[in-house]
């Protein structure tokens, strides 16, 4: 029996280098927050400017954290700020790939050409584009992690329009392609599903009589919506040697919504 138990592998350090793409707001702003907090030390990627706050405490403590303001869809840039990223660290032990766009629910005569390539770009190509940059740093490791930002969106219909539902499904072929790829090189791929979170992203369910927020929060079975926080606590689970033994999983934090 013993001889079937294969040596664990080693296991991450206690300060890791974490990569956050849209880390500017939201859930990856989360992210960035609680991984900080931690003590590991954070990389963010976003193409908007970090809120006023963490451009203070990004200057003041520029050895545990770093923010490139990059359009991810740029590829051109995106290089450049890996050259950078490369100057200051030797390897990344977690990759969060948390950068998204929503479609506002639009069905397939609502999207452009336009959209559906804009959307299927910030969603899915630069998923591919950044993961394709670093993973040259994460397997300098043993052990490394990819997260990767789905939605309950690629599990069911519904959670989207027509753009943003294709991008979520593909992306968890993405995750379980490379997890397929690259487990005996110690990377563990994962993706974390979430519904109703609380963030700028859906901040137009909140206007005016808040209607949407209200049925949202109706149809979700535990009566409400998470906060980025919950979202990112899961992030830092999966990023742990805890959860050395989940691979290739789709883990949903949608209070229960998929189950109706």
């Amino acid at each position: 029996m013993t001889d079937l138990i294969l040596e664990r592998t080693a296991s991450l350090p206690k300060q890791m280098t974490v990569l956050i793409t849209g880390a500017a707001s939201g859930i990856g702003l989360a992210q960035f927050r609680l991984f900080f907090e931690q003590g590991h030390r954070v990389i963010g990627l976003d193409r908007q400017a970090m809120p006023n706050e963490w451009q203070e405490r990004i200057s003041l403590n520029q050895d545990s954290a770093s923010f490139f303001k990059v359009d991810l869809t740029d590829l051109a840039q995106l290089k450049k700020v890996f050259e950078q990223i490369e100057e200051r660290v030797t390897s990344l032990h977690v990759l969060c790939l948390t950068a998204g766009q929503l479609d506002q629910y639009a069905n397939i005569e609502e999207t452009s050409w336009n959209d559906w390539q804009s959307i299927l770009a910030t969603n899915l190509t630069a998923a591919f584009s950044v993961t394709k940059l670093a993973l040259p740093l994460m397997l300098k490791n043993a052990s490394s992690r990819l997260i990767v930002m789905g939605s309950i969106a690629g599990l069911t219909a519904g959670g989207g329009g027509i753009a943003y539902t294709t991008s979520k499904h593909a992306l968890i072929g993405f995750t379980k392609q490379m997890a397929y790829d690259y487990s005996r090189q110690g990377l563990r791929a994962n993706v974390i599903a979430p519904g109703a979170i609380v963030t700028p992203m859906n901040l137009a369910d909140f206007q005016e009589d808040a209607k949407m927020a209200h049925w949202v929060q109706e149809q979700t079975p535990i009566g409400r919506w998470a906060q980025a926080e919950e979202v990112a606590q899961l992030s830092l689970f999966l990023a742990s040697d805890a959860a050395d033994y989940i691979q290739a999983s789709v883990i949903p934090i949608d209070g229960g919504w998929l189950n109706r």
